[in-house]
Order: C-alpha cells, then sequence, then structure tokens
C-alpha cells in the first residue's frame, strides 16, 4: 500500500514539475515580448506610466492597433509556444514508449536535461531581467524607500484676489519638444510656424530651459503636473486605499483629493472645456477632466457625431489637428460671445495628436523632408499658428491669456525617429509660449523650471493672485524667487528624490478623493 502511495507521490511531483516548467516557460516569454513591445512603441517608462497608461489603451480612438499587439504578442504568442513545446516533449515521450528507447539505459537525456534547463534558465532570467529594465523596477525599489514625502512639500493654491481674473487658452502639443526647433540638428525648424505669431517683439514670453520634471514623459503626467503640480503616482502608491478599482485608471475619480487647475478655476466662475482629437477615455483622461471642475469634454465621439468625414480621422488616435483647430476656433468664438455676454470668463484647453508617432500625413500636410516626422510637426505648428492668428484678428488677445507647451518630451523608443539627434542631447528642452494681456515682456520669467512650475504660473497668467506664487509643488515662473521651505528651495539632488518617492498616504488620500494637503 505505501509502495502505491509512494508511486503516486512521485507521479503527481513529475506532472506539477512539469506543470510548473511550463508555467516559467510562458512567463518568461510573455515578459521578454511585453519588454521589446515596450521598448520599441515607448521606449524605458516607469512603473507608474505603465499601471496607469499601458493598460488602458483604447481600441478606437486611444492607440487601437497596439491592443491587438500587445494581446497577440504577449497573450497569444507565448501561449502558443509553450503548447507547442509541451506537445513536442509529449510526442517525443509516446514515441520513445513506443520503440523502446525509454526502456534502454543513455547518457544523452542528461545532457537534454540540462540543454533543457539552461534553455528554461535563460528564458525565465532573460526575460524578468528585460522586463524589469525596461519599467525600471530598480527605480521603483530605490523609491519606495525614500526618505522623502511629497505630502510634506505639497501646497493646496490660495488666491487672495480674482479681481483681475481674465479668460484662458491652454493648448498641449503632442510631444512638443522644444530641441525639434535646431535647425543644426533637423532638416528644419519644426516651431517656425508658430513662433512666427508668437513673437517676443509682440509681447510674447517664454520660459528658458523649460524641463519634463524628472519621472513624466506621457501625456497624463504632463497634465497632472501642469494642472495639479504633482508627478502623477498611480496603484503603486495607492495599494490598499479603495481609490483605484482596476488597472488603468478604471476609477470613479481621477486623484480628487488635490485642487486641480480645473478646480481652481471653477470656484472662481470659470467655464472650463476641453478639446481633444483622441478618445478622452484612453489613460482616464476624461475621468480626470470631469474630476477637477471640467464641464465640457470634447472628443473622437464628439467629432464623429459632427459628421467629419473618415478621411479627417487618423486610424490609431483620432481627429486631425486641422480639424480640430477649425473646431476650437468656433469654440472660442462661442465661448468669447458667451463671456461678453455674461462677465463669466472661460478656460479653453486642447490637445494636439498629429505628431504622436508613427505620425499619419493629412491631405493639408506637404512633406518637404526626407524624414516625414519633421514635416509633420511643422504642420501641426502650421495649425495651431492658425487657430492663434485667428484670436489675435477676432481681438481675444486683448482679454485672453494664452499658454502654449508641450506635454512631454518627444519619445524615443525604438520605433521613433531623430535617434541620433537627440539620445545623446545633453538638454533637451520642452516648447512653451506665454501670453498676458498687458504683460510688461521685458519682465524675465524664471528660467529652468520643470512642469510643475507651470501649475501656479497659469493660475497667475489668468489674473488671480496665489498667496506665496506656490501651488502643489510648483512656484510660479512670475515669480523670480522661491519661497524658503518650498520643494523647489531643494538642492537638485533632493529635488529629484523627492519627485521619486512613492509617498503612498499622499497618493492614498490624493486617489481616494481625501484631502491630501492635510
Amino acid at each position: 500500500m505505501s509502495g502505491r502511495i509512494l508511486h503516486v507521490v512521485r507521479r503527481v511531483g513529475v506532472v506539477v514539475g512539469h506543470v510548473s516548467v511550463y508555467v516559467l516557460i510562458w512567463a518568461g516569454l510573455s515578459l521578454l515580448i511585453a519588454a521589446a513591445g515596450i521598448r520599441f512603441f515607448w521606449g524605458r517608462i516607469s512603473v507608474g506610466q505603465m499601471l496607469l497608461n499601458l493598460v488602458s489603451v483604447e481600441i478606437d480612438g486611444g492607440g487601437g492597433p497596439i491592443v491587438w499587439i500587445g494581446i497577440l504578442g504577449v497573450g497569444v504568442v507565448p501561449l502558443l509556444v509553450t503548447a507547442g513545446i509541451a506537445l513536442w516533449q509529449y510526442v517525443r515521450r509516446r514515441k520513445q514508449r513506443r520503440t523502446g528507447d525509454g526502456l534502454r539505459p543513455r547518457r544523452s537525456p542528461w545532457i537534454m536535461r540540462t540543454v533543457s534547463t539552461a534553455l528554461v534558465a535563460t528564458v525565465v532570467v532573460g526575460g524578468t531581467t528585460a522586463f524589469a529594465t525596461t519599467v525600471r523596477i530598480g527605480d521603483y525599489l530605490r523609491a519606495a524607500n525614500s526618505r522623502y514625502d511629497i505630502g510634506h512639500y505639497y501646497v493646496e493654491p490660495t488666491v487672495t484676489s480674482d479681481q483681475h481674473r481674465r479668460n484662458l487658452v491652454l493648448i498641449y502639443l503632442e510631444s512638443g519638444e522644444a530641441t525639434l526647433a535646431d535647425d543644426q540638428l533637423f532638416e528644419k525648424d519644426a516651431f517656425a510656424p508658430l513662433k512666427e505669431v508668437t513673437e517676443a517683439s509682440e509681447g510674447w514670453q517664454s520660459v528658458d530651459d523649460f524641463q519634463q520634471y524628472k519621472g513624466g514623459g506621457w501625456t497624463m503626467a504632463g497634465l497632472t503636473a501642469t494642472q495639479c503640480g504633482v508627478p502623477l503616482k498611480g496603484m503603486g502608491s495607492a495599494v490598499g486605499s479603495g481609490a483605484l478599482n482596476a488597472l488603468g485608471g478604471d476609477v470613479d475619480t481621477y486623484l480628487a483629493g488635490l485642487t486641480c487647475l480645473g478646480d481652481v478655476l471653477d470656484q472662481h466662475g470659470y467655464h472650463n472645456v476641453f478639446l481633444g482629437g483622441a478618445n478622452a477615455s484612453f489613460a482616464a483622461k476624461d475621468t480626470f477632466l470631469s474630476s477637477h471642475g471640467y464641464s465640457e469634454v470634447k472628443d473622437l465621439s464628439d467629432w464623429r457625431a459632427a459628421g467629419e468625414p473618415e478621411k479627417n480621422f487618423r486610424g490609431d488616435w483620432g481627429l486631425s489637428d486641422g480639424r480640430l483647430m477649425a473646431h476650437a476656433k468656433d469654440e472660442i468664438d462661442e465661448l468669447h460671445a458667451e463671456a461678453e455676454r455674461t462677465g463669466r470668463p472661460f478656460h479653453l484647453s486642447m490637445l494636439t495628436l498629429d505628431t504622436h508617432e508613427p505620425v499619419h500625413v493629412f491631405d493639408y500636410c506637404t512633406v518637404d523632408t526626407q524624414n516625414e516626422v519633421t514635416a509633420v510637426f511643422s504642420c501641426s505648428m502650421t495649425q495651431v499658428a492658425g487657430f492663434v492668428d485667428h484670436m489675435k484678428e477676432k481681438g481675444y488677445l486683448e482679454d485672453t491669456a494664452v499658454v502654449i507647451m508641450g506635454d512631454h518630451l518627444k519619445h524615443m523608443s525604438a520605433g521613433d525617429a531623430f535617434h541620433e539627434q537627440l539620445d545623446d542631447h545633453d538638454n533637451r528642452t520642452v516648447f512653451n509660449r506665454i501670453w498676458v494681456p498687458g504683460e510688461d515682456e521685458n519682465d524675465e520669467l524664471r528660467p529652468g523650471v520643470d512642469q510643475l512650475n507651470m501649475y501656479p504660473t497659469i493660475l497667475e497668467a489668468a489674473g488671480l493672485t496665489v498667496k506665496d506664487h506656490e501651488a502643489g509643488l510648483g512656484v510660479s515662473v512670475f515669480a523670480s524667487t522661491v519661497p524658503d521651505g518650498s520643494a523647489q528651495a531643494l538642492n537638485p539632488g533632493a529635488y529629484a528624490e523627492l519627485l521619486g518617492s512613492l509617498s503612498p498616504l499622499f497618493y492614498a488620500q490624493a486617489w481616494a478623493g481625501e484631502d491630501a494637503a492635510q
């Protein structure tokens, strides 16, 4: 009896062992392919970006093809390969048993087992290492042990006066990196059309050496940095808070515990509107906007409902910048007329998409460069410049502040252009222009700041008086100095560690909708 039990135990052990090996093969292949895919489409990313962005891709108007590539590459292919290996092993063993080869003692099985073990170990270790490196697991673990906490430096914005409030237009340029204006590195200055209508001689200002915040680099990170003044961190920081009920930003509210730009403007009577060509559900952008004072969000579904022909859409993202700016002109005409009639100011935000790689050449764009990406950037800036000209011609610049800036630096994934020019560039910066009616263009804006400082800057551009020029972790660029004790007063090393810290309590409260400033 004991012999039969021992035999059964051995058989179960063999089965469990085989299953474990195949699970390891599947996991290793999945991680390896996932790492390769991430590198190709996005380059190296962070754990936060992976959790908040990659898993929330929308099939329609949110990087659709990537969904199917991910399903096939990470889900189906490793499973098929693993099943193929298991089937081959099964057939090989059955054949050995039929022919009697398995009964003859041989040395080769030991060699085969050694080689097989080495191959499995290579796949598992290689896949794990590649994935951990691609999503910067090491940085994430170091951030978990940081001595800094963002909650210690976060400042709830306090508006002391809105007597001089004015209308506000905020334009985010997809991948709007200022380095692309260097015609010594590139075939031409991609920003020339926009520069021509935002010249300093006419009163436009810009922040020199404007930096992407350390740890940022994707659209939602750019939006939350410039509108909430904090680095975007998600589930890894808010574990256990109950704030996030699923991966990918499937949330009822988005950082509702923070007071962001739309919240402040809404509290001071503004009508907040957002226009975007893509699906606003991508990365829960719509949830963020609706959680923070925006009363209208118009996106891909609205443009389709408006009867836009299919030629005006790109299949992976959405409406062209040319048509988006046409709608923006109509929108600002209505908003400005309403503001004059009611005395209620408006805030219009928009986000371009033509320059998201792989770029799409629309019919209004003539490719006059060897690399079509350069031409598409220039064409997109021409569309934005047309909107700025419209505001100027209509006289809206007399009572409307305008802030134009890139949402992040240009991605440097394996599939993107300009590696030769940008990979080793020592100071990549974000394009920006600021218009404040009546502002003295001779006043210098504080240079060398990052995106977090744009939050209080935008509030002040809108005519609101902000206590100590502070909001979130930022200090307005209109302030020549920063207050003692501000995050901006930290030395560069300490500031970088602060931005990288997980700050779990702060983000748990922020995501749960609790006041994170307490």
